[in-house]
């Protein structure tokens, strides 16, 4: 990739993976053969500024026969642009922008924005938080111990502890 397509790169994206908000109806295509469709966001491809909508823009595919997988012609989903995709706003069902808004307790939510918008949260999708890896519950060999972790090793009142500088 060259230096001017990596400055058009998005950087905050706003469209997420497994949006899901009606009933798997999150993204509205708004260009191309699948316009007026809606779907849900199976991956996105942020190095690209494109995303994959799980069941649209299907294209024909020929694959070679090689050990283990056989060849012939298979059907699977092409990229979207990223212009090329709307969130759907939860309450009208239309295609709408995304804002960001601050509640009162401080947390930050998506919100429906633009004309004829209804301005309602668009709430995050549940796969998002769900970790792929596990965190590991067991301490491994490079971890630091608690005890050590909690010992106390500068006191205020008498300055030591301090390294000499």
């Amino acid at each position: 990739m060259g230096w001017k397509a990596a400055q058009k790169l998005i950087h905050h994206w706003k469209i997420l993976r497994g949006d899901n908000v009606r009933a798997n109806e999150i993204v509205m295509i708004i260009r191309g053969k699948d316009k007026g469709e809606t779907g849900v966001v199976k991956r996105i491809v942020r190095s690209q500024n494109r995303v994959i909508v799980e069941g649209k823009n299907l294209v024909k595919k020929h694959i070679k026969q090689g050990q283990g997988h056989e060849g012939g012609i298979f059907t699977v989903e092409a990229p979207l642009h990223v212009s090329n995709v709307q969130v759907v706003d939860p309450v009208t069902g239309k295609p709408c922008k995304v804002g960001i808004k601050y509640l009162e307790d401080g947390s930050k939510v998506r919100v429906a924005r633009g004309v004829g918008a209804s301005g309602s949260i668009i709430p995050r999708p549940e796969i998002l938080k769900m970790r792929t890896t596990p965190r590991p519950t067991v301490a491994g060999p490079k971890d630091t111990p608690m005890d050590v972790v909690l010992e106390k090793t500068y006191d205020r009142t008498t300055g030591k502890g301090m390294p000499d500088l």
